[in-house]
């Protein structure tokens, strides 16, 4: 059998993006020896430069004025008066793409940021690629720039997106609910004593894991003095992500709390951390959310980014898979309510379970390599 070619493309490293594709890389090995894939930051791969001014850019408006974006964010407005410029950032990426993709020549494509969906859609529309072009969302509200006809098949977190999809005049089915692409490795049983042992902490006490996504971002710091001190029982992971100064200032303020605090910088094993935790403390990040409710956590979101993160926080708060807190200083009040009710947290845990997609990135693996092979 000839080998399939399959390409992947994201934008920026270490993202929630980013770990998607590789989360449907990892599956797509597992299910096939007959597959050679090529993961691609397609912002870096078109535009290096752009793409630093972006992500700067962005990361400013995130941190200073969260609700700009709050209000750029699937704006018909703006999605309205953006629609040329959109189109002539296409038109000037579509060379270096179709170099990529003659070169390349993949079987298929699958993008899980809109922005080289949005390219390579409009190139199939002049140009046969030759390729089955696929969307993969990461958050649970579509927006405008997923639109177009010339995508193969979306792949969604719910019920509910898909339904938003079709209002939006994508036909029914190419829209395929699988959740999530998460890493198959979220499955994985795994020795709750070692990682607890390693980590100098205490199996009989339960454990809070506050995370801020890969960037640590929100209002982590503030949320760990308030819990460093208080009277319940538990201890406390919290992981800064490629944030430093946040690393530096969380070292510094842990060693003085009453409890059992492990800060750590960008973990590579979130999933063991989120194995030995009964709650977690975040942002709602897609990516991270997903992990989160296939470990069967409790998830507290304390004030979420206007835009995709409210309406991820919306759709979980809906469903009670998660709670909604809109100062850090609240943390400890539904930290200890939960705690202090064993049957509460259990159920909230168990409904967490049963709302994931484990297998998400399996699923879209699986459905890809039988439509090309």
């Amino acid at each position: 059998m000839k080998t399939a070619r399959i390409l992947l493309m994201y934008i920026s490293e270490n993202s929630g993006h980013h770990r998607a594709c590789l989360a449907i890389e990892k599956a797509l090995h597992q299910l096939s020896d007959d597959v050679e894939t090529l993961n691609v930051n397609s912002f870096n791969y078109t535009n290096p430069i752009l793409e630093k001014i972006i992500g700067k850019t962005y990361m400013s408006v995130i941190r200073r004025k969260p609700e700009v974006w709050g209000y750029i964010y699937d704006n018909p407005n703006v999605v309205r008066r953006t629609q040329k410029l959109k189109e002539a950032i296409h038109r000037y990426n579509s060379n270096k793409m179709r170099t990529l993709l003659e070169s390349y020549k993949p079987r298929a494509i699958i993008c899980t940021q809109a922005f080289p969906c949005g390219i390579i859609a409009d190139y199939k529309k002049t140009s046969d690629i030759g390729a089955m072009l696929s969307g993969v969302l990461t958050d649970y509200a579509p927006h405008s720039y997923w639109l177009y006809d010339s995508v193969d098949a979306y792949f969604v977190p719910s019920e509910e997106t898909k339904e938003r999809l079709v209002t939006n005049g994508i036909a029914r089915e190419r829209i395929k609910f699988t959740g999530i692409p998460i890493d198959p490795i979220f499955k994985k049983i795994i020795d709750k004593k070692k990682v607890l042992a390693s980590l100098g902490l205490d199996g009989q006490e339960p454990v809070v894991l506050i995370m801020g996504g890969s960037q640590g971002l929100g209002p982590i710091s503030e949320t760990i003095k308030v819990l460093g001190n208080s009277s319940v029982n538990f201890q406390i992971i919290v992981a800064a992500g490629g944030n430093k100064g946040l690393y530096r200032r969380l070292k510094r303020v842990s060693a003085r709390f009453k409890k059992k605090c492990v800060v750590l910088g960008y973990a590579n094993n979130i999933d063991e951390l989120m194995e030995i935790s009964s709650i977690i403390i975040t942002k709602p990040g897609g990516i991270t959310i997903s992990e989160a409710l296939a470990k069967g956590l409790a998830a507290l979101i304390i004030k979420p980014i206007p835009g995709h993160e409210e309406m991820n926080t919306s759709h979980l708060v809906k469903h009670r898979v998660a709670i909604r807190i809109d100062k850090p200083q609240d943390a400890e009040m539904f930290v200890k309510e939960l705690l202090g009710n064993p049957r509460a947290l259990k159920n909230m845990q168990e409904r967490a379970r049963a709302f994931s997609r484990p297998d998400s990135a399996l699923d879209i693996a699986r459905t890809v390599l039988e439509r090309i092979m």
